[in-house]
């Protein structure tokens, strides 16, 4: 398994006028999250990027079961479960010290400048074989 936890300081611009964080940060945040995972499982995105490997979006969701503040100190943990081949989840859970804030799921996959889907680069995949034992 795949997993990090990155450390978000809920900002005044990320509130609505009701004073909670608006839902559409939390993306922010998975993002966040997983390019840190992929940082420091040894193969960060920006260098993917450079070898003409993107990950884009093909799905998204969150599910909101308590409201963070303003100058909260949120843990986002991303969890990759299953070994990536072409297509990769993330699991998300949103915490505020033990309380669960929210959960989500990204689904994405590996694909070429071009847009064609296409394999992960032999680093990645070595690199997460290590990390899931294979």
């Amino acid at each position: 398994m795949l997993i990090h936890t990155a450390r978000i300081r809920v900002r005044y611009k990320e509130t609505d006028q009701m004073g909670l964080v608006y839902h559409a940060n939390y993306f922010t945040w998975f993002e966040i999250a997983r390019i840190e995972l992929l940082d420091h499982l040894g193969c960060p995105y920006v260098e993917l990027e450079k070898e003409d490997f993107l990950l884009p979006v093909l799905s998204c969701n969150a599910t909101f079961h308590l409201p963070a503040f303003f100058d909260d100190r949120l843990d986002v943990e991303v969890k990759i479960e299953e070994m990536p081949l072409v297509r990769i989840k993330a699991c998300y859970e949103v915490r505020r010290n033990t309380d669960l804030i929210a959960t989500g799921a990204t689904k994405h996959a590996f694909v070429s400048g071009e847009g064609k889907v296409i394999r992960p680069p032999q680093k990645f995949i070595d690199l997460a074989k290590k990390k899931f034992g294979n």
